[in-house]
């Protein structure tokens, strides 16, 4: 398996694919790349397994069928997914480097930066699996790291990114090897003395109303969720729960919530950049906190996009910042963007209007 790390660095990939029946591919540049002539079986994929699995993580696996873990060597670490597809084993590995990057490395909107110097709430990074989540926590949580002298604690599913202490105390928990799962280490992070807690992946009812208690009690909580926009991110949190609690859980959500970051990556036009992100900011503003506590989630958009001034921007501004500055090619941000008719009016300067928001018309 060594050599199909260091091929994966040699040749800037950002995934490895094994799979029954083909030969390995990379996926360079967004696009899928044969590595060799090599057509794997399933004892050579067993065989490489081996090599780089605990006998735990491989008893795991053969229970479940499926396997997350992180893989480190010297100079790198690899996120790694082991799935069963047509009765065979199958591996994706997704390079993750071990340098931090900066928000302006990441290119990155200064809201991202001020949303990292909050000192309790909760705040939510979404998007579709591949979109950069870990990434943008892990700039944010270094930030807190060379900026903040407080303890933080992460439970993640792997870990991906290795934190050297700065500022900050940081101890990272990994479900599967620290503890048995994120239920128990919720259960007993607020026994720790945190001051900031990440949360990999917010996957069900009983990890948000922990991550939400966490942060009504003056934590700062980062998670994750699967979402593409704001008000589905909301909608998301909200179908967790039965209905006659919703009431209450949007007024927990106004209060507590801080920021929903929204991302996804497109391929840059500029030869040194791989891909960027456009991102989504929410903030609970108050008119945002009114429009949670009212039920009006389908005027989130509106109020994301003429809030500017307080630091949010909706996907079209993205998008349109990201062209201006010369990062992205217009055909790509036309194709990708969630309206491509608002771009172009952004792109010229025309933006919409702002009535109708908190009522009228």
């Amino acid at each position: 398996m060594t050599s199909y790390f260091e091929a994966m660095q040699k040749h800037g990939a950002s995934d490895l694919h094994l799979k029954v029946g083909s030969p390995p591919t990379l996926r360079v540049h967004g696009e899928l790349k044969p590595l060799s002539d090599e057509v794997l079986t399933e004892e050579r994929i067993r065989e490489l397994l081996e090599g780089i699995a605990s006998k735990r993580q491989q008893e795991d696996y053969e229970r479940a069928g499926n396997l997350d873990f992180a893989y480190s060597t010297p100079d790198a670490r690899f996120r790694i997914n082991v799935f069963q597809q047509r009765g065979n084993t199958s591996v994706a590995v997704r390079l993750v480097h071990r340098l931090i990057k900066s928000f302006e490395e990441l290119h990155l909107p200064e809201a991202v930066r001020k949303v990292a110097e909050l000192t309790q709430g909760m705040i939510i990074v979404a998007g579709i699996t591949g979109c950069g989540k870990s990434t943008t926590l892990a700039a944010m949580i270094e930030h807190i790291n060379a900026t903040r002298r407080c303890h933080v604690v992460t439970i993640e599913d792997p870990i991906e990114y290795v934190y050297d202490d700065k500022q900050s105390f940081i101890n990272q928990r990994e479900v599967g090897i620290d503890v048995d799962d994120f239920r128990t280490a919720l259960k007993y992070v607020v026994r720790q003395d945190p001051d900031v807690i990440l949360i990999g992946e917010m996957r069900d009812r009983e990890t948000i109303e922990s991550a939400m208690a966490a942060a009504e009690t003056g934590h700062l909580v980062f998670g994750t969720l699967h979402t593409s926009t704001a008000p589905q991110t909301l909608d998301r949190i909200l179908n967790f729960f039965p209905r006659d609690r919703h009431r209450l859980i949007r007024h927990s959500l106004a209060f507590n919530l801080k920021a929903i970051l929204c991302q996804m990556l497109l391929p840059s036009c500029r030869e040194e950049i791989d891909r960027v992100p456009a991102v989504e900011v929410m903030l609970t503003s108050p008119i945002v906190r009114k429009l949670i506590l009212d039920g009006e989630d389908e005027r989130l958009a509106d109020a994301i996009r003429v809030g500017r001034e307080e630091g949010m921007q909706d996907f079209t501004e993205s998008f349109r910042q990201l062209v201006v500055d010369g990062l992205v090619d217009r055909q790509v941000a036309f194709a990708r963007a969630p309206s491509a008719e608002a771009l172009k009016m952004a792109i010229k300067g025309i933006v919409g209007g702002e009535t109708g928001l908190l009522g009228g018309t």
